[in-house]
């Protein structure tokens, strides 16, 4: 198309046509972390994505400056101008703010991952803009926001029918863990690995343990939290 060929150029319509996709991609991609109280929302991958975008945009003017204007510069110190190396610095910079956003729960439980993913990703997306590759860009920003939007629901349909379970509970004291161990067998649920964590509580001396259980194809995992959550011995449980 001629409005792309003209948009990939380096001229200030193309600039100000980039910027304001990686602000409305990165705002939207954003906006549905937000929605789910995640720790990075509209405005971290919105600035995410816009910073990436201006730092594609800089390389290009770079290379264009060194092969024009700073020619004889350029010439003079025979350097050469890598417009891949401010990119590259950007992709790795940003994995600062996606450690920031990975943390591990009381529940032995990572939080995170998607966040700092996403977050990761968005950068590569203004990357995208910002050197006018835009077929690509909106093949990222589709590919994103189905994974963050969609795909969530078809991974909780998959773990729903899974026969492994990751299962976190809080028991009234470590003497019980014995009970609770019977208890799984009992409902001829196989247990690969616990996790004993010793905790006072102010009621008493308390224990969180962390199960690693294989169900049999008879029992769901909603059904095992509800019949678990009965026992007496059981203050909290969840699965991780």
């Amino acid at each position: 198309m001629v409005l792309l060929d003209y948009l990939r150029q380096f001229n200030t319509p193309s600039v100000l046509v980039r910027l304001t996709l990686a602000v409305a991609f990165g705002g939207l991609i954003g906006v549905n972390r937000e929605h789910k109280r995640r720790p990075a929302g509209f405005r971290t991958y919105m600035l995410v994505c816009l910073g990436s975008a201006m730092t594609g945009v800089l390389s290009q003017y770079l290379w264009v400056m060194s092969n024009t204007q700073w020619a004889d510069v350029s010439s003079l110190l025979n350097k050469q101008i890598d417009v891949s190396r401010i990119g590259a610095k950007a992709i790795g910079g940003v994995g600062f703010l996606g450690a920031g956003t990975i943390l591990i729960t009381d529940q032995s439980e990572v939080k995170g991952l998607t966040t700092a993913a996403g977050l990761w990703a968005s950068a590569c997306l203004g990357l995208a803009i910002g050197a006018g590759f835009y077929e690509g860009a909106l093949a990222g920003f589709a590919a994103i926001f189905l994974s963050i939007k969609v795909l969530p629901r078809f991974e909780e349909f998959l773990l729903s029918r899974s026969r492994n379970m990751n299962l976190y509970v809080e028991l009234v004291s470590s003497e019980r863990v014995r009970d609770f161990i019977v208890l799984l067998k009992a409902m001829n649920i196989q247990i690969f690995d616990v996790e004993l964590e010793r905790k006072r509580q102010n009621t008493g001396t308390g224990a969180s343990v962390v199960f690693y259980l294989h169900l049999p194809k008879s029992q769901s995992h909603t059904k095992l939290l509800t019949n678990l959550s009965y026992s007496p011995d059981v203050r909290v449980i969840d699965e991780i």
